[in-house]
């Protein structure tokens, strides 16, 4: 039976905008579990994003707690913070955030040798990683202005995960590419998922929405929906498109 791998207990997140508390997330308690692909979805200004950066660490709430494993992460410093994403997280953003003075090997590289200082070790699993994500070794040697978008964001998750990450964080990897890119950036996630990998995901697009096998429904900070679709198979895509859909209608989406 799988574990919790993140928790949270009457998580909120307030923030001040002219003397105005904004309630953005409000006493949310969620269970995921390890090797679950989770979508959170959402109109827009529901707390989505807020809510990925806050369970990922990168966010403190503003009251109560996230535990990872167990361990109360809400608790930790800048610093430990820092420290936990670096050992335990990866993050894939729609902004590709990739340094321009540096190939796709080089960036890549640079975020493993933060975790490992075996030169040589983390070479070897990048260029691994890599070519998982079919990247050729021409695009290796590339500066992140020489790639496509979809080669970007490819690149963008070999760098995530090449540190092995518990728990891989998107926010809208697929809203700035085009049809094709999207499904091959979507295989990768579906694949690292069906590795053993969680996933949680934001996103607005119903087709990305599919690769998931549980979807959280956030209405103004409030989780409304919970939805199990079970795991992703492209030949079940219409049954799940269907339950997915009648899920949405019931949220007013």
């Amino acid at each position: 039976m799988p574990n919790t791998i993140l928790r949270t207990d009457k998580l909120c997140k307030t923030f001040s905008t002219g003397g105005v508390q904004q309630h953005v997330l409000k006493n949310l308690d969620i269970s995921l579990m390890e090797g679950d692909f989770t979508i959170i979805m959402g109109s827009s200004g529901s707390g989505k994003s807020t809510l990925l950066y806050a369970l990922s660490g990168m966010d403190k709430p503003s009251l109560g707690e996230i535990h990872f494993q167990g361990k109360n992460i809400s608790k930790l410093n800048n610093d430990k913070l820092a420290i936990f994403r670096r050992n335990h997280c990866g993050f894939v953003f729609q902004q590709i955030y990739l340094l321009d003075n540096m190939s796709v090997l080089d960036n890549v590289m640079a975020s493993g040798l933060l975790v490992n200082k075996n030169k040589q070790a983390v070479a070897t699993k990048a260029k691994q990683l890599l070519a998982q994500v079919q990247l050729d070794e021409a695009s290796w040697r590339k500066f992140p202005s020489q790639l496509s978008g979809g080669e970007a964001q490819r690149a963008g998750i070999v760098r995530a995960l090449i540190n092995s990450p518990k728990i891989v964080f998107a926010d809208e990897p697929t809203g700035a590419l085009n049809s094709a890119s999207s499904n091959s950036v979507l295989d990768v996630m579906t694949e690292v998922n069906r590795k053993g990998q969680s996933v949680v995901m934001v996103t607005h697009d119903i087709k990305t929405a599919l690769r998931g096998n549980r979807i959280l429904y956030l209405r103004d900070g409030v989780i409304c929906g919970d939805l199990s679709l079970g795991a992703y198979h492209v030949d079940s895509n219409r049954a799940r498109h269907d339950k997915l859909n009648a899920f949405l209608a019931e949220m007013g989406w």
